[in-house]
């Protein structure tokens, strides 16, 4: 009997780091992504050709169930575009903060300084729509669809971070309309909007923290 899997394989690619090497470069990884802010004052600035390609080819590496990779990357730059964006998020933000969110959210949300205005929509010189891609005509079901694209995401920022690019994730709720904005079929549902570019002169961030590694690790 063969033990060759009934698929075909390649060899694991290697990427190999000495072991001297190993805790340096992931703690510069760490030191360089622990100075990643969300900002929400975006300069005119504009982004470097081919960044944010590189970056999007770096998040389209992630992992995903069955590998169906149920992701979907649409770059908005067209002001006119970005203009309708904001304005029907807006709509959606105003009837959270007057009418769905509870007091506890709100309260929870006071901290961050945030309200239903979202002029980083059109101010960032582009905004990246990430889209979840569902079973349709010409996609196949996919498998672990939210895990999948939220690894991706991950990747996404952590690269733009690393060309010195500052981002926002913005999630209004509901989402539907972004499919009419940025024309994709139904089978997409839109699972972040990332307005990316370079941080306004004198733009300021809330002074928070985040835990401590200690308290964040269990280790079994």
């Amino acid at each position: 009997m063969s033990d060759r899997p009934p698929y075909p394989v390649v060899p694991a690619p290697r990427f190999d780091v000495p072991d001297g090497e190993a805790s340096g470069r992931v703690r510069a990884f760490a030191d360089t992504m622990a100075l990643r802010r969300t900002v929400r004052d975006f300069s005119s600035r504009p982004i470097p050709d081919g960044v944010l390609e590189d970056a999007i080819r770096a998040a389209a590496t992630a992992p995903s169930g069955a590998n169906v990779q149920p992701w979907r990357f649409v770059v908005v730059t067209d002001p006119a575009r970005k203009r309708r964006l904001r304005e029907a998020a807006e709509a959606e933000e105003r009837e959270f903060y007057e009418r769905r969110a509870s007091r506890e959210w709100l309260d929870a949300l006071a901290p961050i300084g945030t309200d239903w205005r979202k002029p980083f929509l059109e101010d960032a010189p582009a905004v990246i729509v990430v889209f979840e891609v569902h079973k349709g005509p010409h996609s196949p079901r996919p498998y672990y669809v939210k895990e999948s694209v939220g690894i991706a995401v991950g990747f996404l920022l952590a690269g733009l971070h690393q060309a010195g690019l500052a981002t926002l994730t913005h999630t209004p709720s509901p989402m539907r309309f972004l499919n009419e904005v940025c024309g994709r079929p139904r089978e997409e549902r839109a699972y972040v909007v990332v307005p990316v570019g370079y941080p306004a002169d004198g733009a300021m961030v809330p002074d928070i923290g985040r835990k401590p590694v200690d308290e964040v690790i269990v280790r079994l």
